[in-house]
C-alpha cells in the first residue's frame, strides 16, 4: 500500500489521468458526469465510483441551492458591507470543503489502495475532475 504523503507528492506528470467532465445537461450548476471511465475497469467497482461521483454531485448541488441560509448569509454581509466575509467562511465554501474532506477519505479508504487517486476538482478550476492511475506512473 502507498503512502498517501509520498502519492501527495508525486509529481502529476508522472501519472496517466483521466478527466471526468462536467455534466451540462441540466444546467450550469457544478455537476460530474457519472459514466464509468473504461480505463477503472478491473481497478474498482462501477457502483463504488458511481457513488463517490453521485455523492460529491450532491454536495456541489447542496452548495449552489437557494436556502433561508443563504439568504441570511447574504443579508448580513450586505449589512457588515462584506466584511462578515473576513471573519466567516460562506456557506459555498464550507461545502468546498466538505467536498475536499470527501475526496481525500475515499482516497484513503478505496482509490488509492487500488492504485487510483481523486483530485479535488478545485484544483482544476471546477471544469473536471481528475482520476489519476498512480500503479501506472512507473510504466511510462
Amino acid at each position: 500500500m502507498m503512502n498517501m504523503d509520498a502519492i501527495t507528492s508525486l509529481p502529476s506528470n508522472q501519472c496517466i489521468k483521466i478527466f471526468i467532465q462536467r455534466d451540462f445537461s441540466e444546467g450550469t450548476a457544478v455537476k460530474f458526469q457519472n459514466k464509468f471511465p473504461p480505463e477503472l475497469r478491473g481497478k474498482v467497482e462501477e457502483s463504488q465510483f458511481q457513488s463517490t461521483i453521485n455523492t460529491i454531485n450532491e454536495i456541489y448541488g447542496e452548495a449552489e441551492s437557494l436556502s433561508m441560509r443563504t439568504y441570511c448569509e447574504s443579508c448580513f454581509a450586505c449589512l457588515t458591507a462584506y466584511l462578515a466575509y473576513l471573519c466567516m467562511d460562506t456557506y459555498y465554501e464550507k461545502c468546498l470543503k466538505k467536498v475536499k474532506r470527501y475526496i481525500e477519505d475515499q482516497n484513503k479508504t478505496i482509490y488509492v489502495p487500488h492504485g487510483i487517486m481523486l483530485v479535488d476538482p478545485v484544483e482544476r478550476g471546477l471544469r473536471t475532475l481528475e482520476v489519476c492511475l498512480l500503479n501506472e506512473a512507473n510504466h511510462r
